[in-house]
């Protein structure tokens, strides 16, 4: 009897394996970091083959503390930090160069002068993208101009790109020996590469940007089954969904009507709102994004306004600054004292990603006085993400023209109360947590489940969700009128920092 999907929850920080049972209980998880490495201001990497050493680490870790036999695991579906580049060998599976990740800005010169020729946007109809060094297109450049030999290698087939969901699809169904190169339109709609409207490789943008498309995956669904694992801890069950990890946080939210939304806050934070069978093209600075296929139905899309840096700030206070020892630590801090002080922290350490798309923007701290201590900068540093979001949520607002009556909210830091209730009260609406708080592994369960029978419909899905809090909003809107506004003047002073 099949009672269990595992995910695969592969993100920026850390690897994670969770098996879930067929109410979207968690039974077992697994979590292992691995490194970010920094070689110049604004490049970050990582070590794909450490990655998928930590994706088996975490594998086996969540099996050895379950019994549970490899006859009850129905699927396993994966869900992955997106826009990450890895190219390797296809007759080694050797990474030629470390993973360039989402985070990185060394291709801002050559999207900048893309952007010069025809504006920021001129690429939207086809790829619902901004001019923007975020997505992976223009690393796979970077990495095919600056690997010697590359180039021709890949043109003659000889190389594999991929986001790391296929990176990991292609090793865990056998690698060298007939591993499956597949991406999902979530993933893909992410390259710079893919038409929105045919969701296959777009020729043109290959040609602009440079990219064989020898060494490109094939785009299938979200949800169908991809192929069978070969590792002998998961032999022979069917890999079944592939959801790039905010794509996957809606789907576990069950985000399936046009107008819901909900907002994932990790490392960054990834606001997307379920926009229907039809792509809806921003004038506000969104992205416009594939949200879900299952199977041969149509697929799905979505507005997504992408914050850079949220939880990553909270890292920094700990790591960089040492005023905290451990990330829960400031929300303890920031209770010290009964507000911001009046000053606003602009976290722009690799430029503003929705709604302004500033690589030349800088980290800023503004409105500094005497009076400021510890406590203000944690409060400061906490209401940067509900302040970004706020003005994210503004924009995906006039884009839609569905006003937004509630917010669903995943990720670590959905567990800070006073983060959530200045979210709530920024915003002026409800803001629930659901009971699963892991809702991207829960997605790309979901996905897997669906696509072997699992569950049967979507309907299954949605009687899953409960809520587990509840935040309302307290602020009167005279208040939340004037502390936006001092956050958009704070925006502007961390423009036209870095001269390209």
């Amino acid at each position: 009897m099949q009672k269990y999907v595992i995910a695969i929850d592969q993100g920026t920080t850390s690897s994670r394996c969770i098996i879930f049972d067929h109410s979207g209980s968690i039974v077992a998880s697994d979590q292992k970091e691995h490194t970010q490495i920094y070689p110049k201001p604004g490049w970050v990497e990582h070590d794909a083959l450490e990655i998928w050493n930590s994706v088996l680490y975490v594998i086996r870790g969540a099996l050895n503390k379950t019994d549970i036999s490899l006859t009850e695991i129905a699927a396993c579906g994966i869900t992955n930090q997106r826009e990450t580049t890895v190219v390797w060998e296809r007759a080694t599976g050797r990474p030629i160069a470390n993973a360039i990740v989402w985070q990185d800005t060394r291709t801002a010169g050559f999207m900048n002068q893309l952007a010069a020729e025809g504006g920021q946007d001129r690429f939207r109809e086809i790829v619902g993208l901004p001019t923007n060094p975020y997505f992976s297109g223009s690393k796979i450049r970077w990495l095919l101009d600056n690997t010697p030999g590359a180039r021709e290698k890949a043109e003659n087939g000889e190389l594999c790109f991929g986001t790391i969901d296929s990176w990991l699809i292609w090793n865990l169904t056998g690698g060298p020996n007939g591993g499956k190169h597949v991406t999902d339109v979530s993933n893909a709609s992410r390259t710079f590469l893919m038409n929105l409207h045919t969701l296959d490789w777009d020729d043109s943008m290959l040609k602009i940007i440079g990219v064989p498309r020898a060494m490109l995956p094939q785009i299938k669904a979200s949800s169908e089954v991809y192929g069978l694992i070969s590792i002998p801890e998961l032999k022979d069950i069917p890999i079944s969904g592939d959801l790039g990890d905010q794509q996957a946080a809606l789907f576990g939210q069950t985000c399936y009507t046009a107008g819901e939304a909900k907002n994932t806050y990790g490392t960054g934070c990834f606001l997307l709102m379920n926009t229907g069978t039809e792509p809806i093209q921003s004038k506000n600075g969104m992205l416009t994004t594939l949200a879900y296929k299952i199977g041969k139905e149509p697929a799905y899309y979505a507005l997504e306004g992408s914050i850079a840096i949220t939880g990553a700030l909270v890292q920094w206070m700990r790591d960089n600054l040492r005023m905290i020892e451990t990330s829960a630590e400031i929300e303890t801090l920031a209770n010290t004292v009964e507000d911001s002080g009046g000053i606003y922290f602009v976290p722009a350490f690799s430029g503003l990603f929705a709604p302004y798309w500033r690589s030349d923007a800088r980290g800023a701290i503004v409105g500094l006085t005497r009076y400021i201590n510890a406590g203000h900068l944690a409060r400061a540093v906490l209401e940067a993400t509900a302040y970004q979001t706020a003005e994210v949520l503004e924009a995906m607002n006039k884009d839609s023209g569905v006003p937004l009556t509630a917010l669903k909210v995943d990720g670590g830091m959905v567990h800070n109360q006073l983060l959530m209730q200045f979210q709530s009260d920024i915003l002026g609406v409800p803001v629930f947590r659901p009971k699963v708080a892991e809702t991207t592994a829960l997605g790309a369960a979901y996905a897997a489940g669906l696509a072997v029978g699992f569950w049967q419909q979507l309907n299954d899905l949605r009687e899953n969700w409960q809520i587990d809090y509840c935040w309302q909003p307290h602020m009167n809107a005279q208040t939340r009128g004037k502390l936006m506004a001092g956050w958009k003047k704070a925006v502007t002073r961390t423009f036209d920092w870095v001269e390209e």
